[in-house]
């Protein structure tokens, strides 16, 4: 045996002690931390199919729930979104809600699908983004039911420059401004409107609308 061979032999010994001596002393320590992996690992799989199921279920829920409202079965969805707001799984309890206060206003309870609305966008457990979207059905449907206070207590913290949803605002605005004849305040809702980028192309052309109705009639000063 050449001395290389002798070295390597040794080498390899002292190594198979060394580990024996390892595993004795942290052999259970070893053991219990590939445990905690294999049973964490199973934990998290199993809370995503859980996750996924429990989704599923309040997907399909809801789209047989729009599927009443569609066919007018409004009682029945009202039941069953009702439901899905309390079992509900993610966001669809949020959007329950926003769906049942819809079916109200189609029905015609609007003092209760405005009280909906209006819950739901003081509702800090909500989306923010679904809030404000409640907020301004809210308004819209305050225009014909409510008084511009009402309209703006909803709304008017969104028709600053920076907020996404402040074509709508505005718009919300200035139709229950003209609605309740302070044309001067209208013109300048809808003024904001025509003079600022990127708003869709249907509230833009109804905003000019507005303006052209209120120059024809003389009302609302001079326009800018």
């Amino acid at each position: 045996m050449s001395d290389e061979s002798f070295i390597r032999e040794v080498d390899e010994e002292l190594r198979s002690d060394r580990m024996k001596s390892i595993w004795k002393r942290f052999g259970i320590y070893i053991i219990g931390l590939a445990v905690l992996v294999v049973v964490g690992t199973a934990g998290v799989r199993g809370y995503e199919y859980w996750q996924q199921t429990e989704a599923s279920r309040s997907g399909d829920a809801f789209l047989a729930a729009l599927n009443l409202a569609r066919e007018g079965r409004q009682d029945e969805a009202l039941v069953a979104l009702r439901e899905l707001e309390k079992s509900g799984y993610g966001s669809y309890p949020a959007l329950a809600r926003m769906r049942a206060a819809t079916v109200l206003a189609d029905s015609g309870e609007h003092e209760a699908a405005i009280a909906d609305f209006s819950t739901i966008g003081n509702d800090r457990s909500v989306p923010a983004a679904i809030r404000d979207i409640a907020r301004i059905r809210a308004a819209y449907l305050l225009v014909d039911f409510g008084s511009y206070d009402d309209v703006a207590v909803q709304v008017e913290q969104l028709s600053g420059a920076e907020n996404p949803m402040r074509h709508s605002a505005r718009e919300a605005l200035g139709l229950s401004a003209w609605k309740q004849g302070d044309f001067v305040q209208a013109r300048q809702w809808f003024e904001l409107i025509a003079g600022d980028t990127g708003v869709p192309g249907g509230i833009s052309q109804r905003a000019q609308l507005m303006l052209d109705v209120i120059a024809a009639s003389g009302q609302g000063g001079q326009q800018s």
